[in-house]
């Protein structure tokens, strides 16, 4: 296990400094609405980068995933069960506060209607907890940033496949295509599903008793501790950047109980940096 210098705290909530500072956040739009990529880095990205990123700028490579690796690892931590009503917050619907929207679908659903039936809605490990056997232990197993709340029937369909191009569409979740081995979510969320899964290998890198996540360019990865397509994960983060639903998510996971970010959302463009 490694061992980190200690650090002064780096949570500071984005909101309240953006607000002290006069500037306007922009609100949060539906979870299709088209996203603009910030090539000109906006004010609230500029405030991170001068508090919780700083460690981290001006590094690329091996070394930018060292020092976010370091940065992202200060987290709470929640149980399972928490999760059920942590997603009700990090994936409400900005038009209905009584729903939630879930990921591969799409669809707004009550917020109460969470469960096993095959109509609920439950809790979807965007990294499959079979690639590197974490089950719902808590760190990985419950970790906001690769949890979303999917159809229980399309989650099941989804299963633990890798992601990658091609295949027939998903009942019920038009869209989405999925194989013997691979599945393809909708264009809307591509973006988000490479982030999360390249935010799950920088956070997880095998120093915490759990195994050192790693993507891949393979599909079929079983139990081994690693998920593909990289390839396809790459371009996707490039074809589809940070909505407001996505960055919103992120910062209410910062704020509100983790305490962490997904340096990808902030930053989309040191995935290649990284996996360049």
């Amino acid at each position: 296990m490694s061992t980190h210098r200690p650090r002064r705290s780096r949570r500071v909530s984005l909101l309240a400094v953006v607000a002290a500072a006069g500037i306007a956040v922009p609100s949060v739009a539906a979870a299709d609405a088209p996203a603009t990529p910030d090539l000109n880095r906006p004010t609230a990205v500029r405030v991170l980068d001068d508090t919780y990123y700083q460690d981290a700028l001006g590094k690329s490579g091996t070394e930018l995933k060292a020092a976010l690796h370091t940065i992202i690892s200060e987290q709470t931590k929640i149980s399972y069960s928490q999760v059920w009503d942590a997603l009700k917050a990090t994936d409400e619907d900005p038009d209905n506060p009584s729903n939630v929207i879930l990921l591969y679908s799409g669809r707004s659903q009550p917020k109460d209607e969470n469960g096993g039936n095959a109509d609920d809605w439950n809790r979807e490990h965007v990294w499959a907890k079979s690639h590197g056997d974490f089950g719902t232990s808590t760190g990985p197993g419950t970790d906001l940033h690769h949890l979303r709340p999917a159809n229980v029937t399309v989650n099941s369909i989804r299963g633990n496949k890798d992601f990658d191009n091609g295949g027939e569409e998903v009942p019920g979740a038009p869209g989405n295509l999925t194989d013997d081995d691979s599945f393809e979510p909708r264009d809307q969320v591509k973006g988000d599903i490479a982030r999360m899964i390249l935010y799950m290998a920088v956070r997880y890198e095998g120093d915490d008793g759990f195994a050192d996540l790693e993507p891949n360019d393979k599909v079929d990865n079983g139990s081994a501790p690693n998920i593909g397509r990289l390839s396809v994960l790459k371009q996707w983060n490039t074809e589809d950047p940070p909505d407001d639903f996505e960055k919103n998510r992120n910062q209410v996971i910062y704020d509100d109980f983790q305490h962490n970010r997904n340096p990808f959302i902030d930053h989309p463009e040191w995935v290649d940096s990284i996996w360049g």
